[in-house]
């Protein structure tokens, strides 16, 4: 008979965030997540930063006109792990789903930088991984930092392989072929939610590219739902756009326009298996004889500590006992280092 894979459940949550109130935002998470495992769902994502939402209004004001949502945007962004993320954890494990949901991820050691993150959490309850987009677009650098590859990884979940990306990534290529070499079967694709991002184009793109099901879950914010000093700064409303995309790019649900909503499709990897079979593009529709791709998964960091060595040790003692007066003529301090530094006066190995 052959190899028999069973249905599963996807959901693109489309609805307004608490704007810029991060326990607001965490609350209404929580609701929709329990509502999305009610309808029957594995697997429920969130649009692109919904917490505590998308920072479109950069776009009309320069570093100098943003400042005060600046500092509302940082204070209420999400460090990993914190209350935040243990409330979403506690969710999902309840309601036995997974989830993915993008945050505005708040540096916790520097707590001076914002990351463009999509967060990964188990149905047991646990944080699975993050991922940090690699480059903002044009305003949004004004706001967030840059990933690296560390988070550029798939998760092994018993419905298939579940990775994701953040909007225009799948611009950029080469992030989602990172992706595609290691197998990723169910996509999460976080979103604005704004057709003229050309977000359904790129996730469908994806999903036909990668063989894999795209979630594509877009953010919403009318103008009516906008705080005042948001609308001020002439942000740009968002209308959703949501969609669940088939392994061949054809849309199996949505797309969700101007409303609120959760799009609900079944899967199977089946269909993912076939169109792999029609193109695989890590496998034989590939040619590494031909184009070589490496990927620097190693985390950035600023600084490195390292440990003293047992030498660096032993001159901190001489030195300590020079200024204190311990150590008061050559011989004394030839017998000192002869006691913790030999390799110093050529004896011992």
């Amino acid at each position: 008979m052959g190899d028999e894979f069973r249905d599963f459940t996807l959901a693109a949550v489309q609805a307004t965030p608490v704007f810029l109130d991060r326990e607001g935002c965490i609350e209404k998470a929580c609701r929709l997540i329990e509502e999305a495992a009610r309808r029957g769902a594995d697997l429920a994502v969130f649009g692109e930063t919904w917490i505590p939402g998308y920072a479109g209004w950069a776009e009309r004001r320069g570093a100098g006109g943003i400042g005060g949502l600046l500092r509302r945007y940082i204070l209420n962004a999400v460090e990993v792990p914190s209350p935040a993320t243990e409330a979403l954890c506690t969710a999902a494990r309840r309601a036995g789903i997974d989830v993915a949901i993008g945050i505005a991820e708040r540096d916790a050691v520097t707590q001076g930088t914002i990351y463009c993150t999509l967060l990964f959490i188990g149905r047991e309850g646990v944080i699975l991984g993050k991922h940090r987009k690699l480059k903002p677009t044009f305003y949004e650098r004004m706001v967030w930092g840059e990933g690296d590859g560390s988070t550029l990884r798939v998760y092994e979940r018993p419905y298939g392989r579940l990775g994701g990306l953040n909007c225009w990534e799948h611009q950029m290529v080469l992030p989602g072929y990172a992706l595609i070499a290691q197998g990723v079967q169910i996509h999460a694709a976080a979103w604005p939610g704004a057709t003229f991002t050309r977000q359904e184009v790129l996730s469908r793109a994806f999903a036909m590219q990668s063989a894999a099901y795209v979630v594509m879950a877009g953010g919403l914010l009318r103008e009516h739902e906008m705080p005042e000093e948001v609308r001020a700064a002439g942000m740009k409303p968002l209308n959703g756009h949501s969609a669940i995309v088939g392994p061949d790019g054809e849309i199996v649900a949505g797309p969700l326009l101007d409303e609120e909503g959760i799009l609900i499709a079944n899967a199977n990897l089946g269909r993912v298996m076939l169109q792999r079979m029609i193109a695989d593009h890590a496998g034989h529709y590939s040619r590494p004889d031909v184009f070589e791709f490496r990927v620097n998964t190693q985390a950035k960091r600023p600084a490195r500590f390292e440990p003293a060595t047992g030498l660096d040790e032993a001159l901190r003692r001489v030195k300590a006992a020079l200024d204190d007066g311990t150590l008061r003529s050559a011989s004394e301090l030839r017998a000192a280092l002869a006691d913790t530094a030999p390799a110093l006066l050529g004896e011992g190995e």
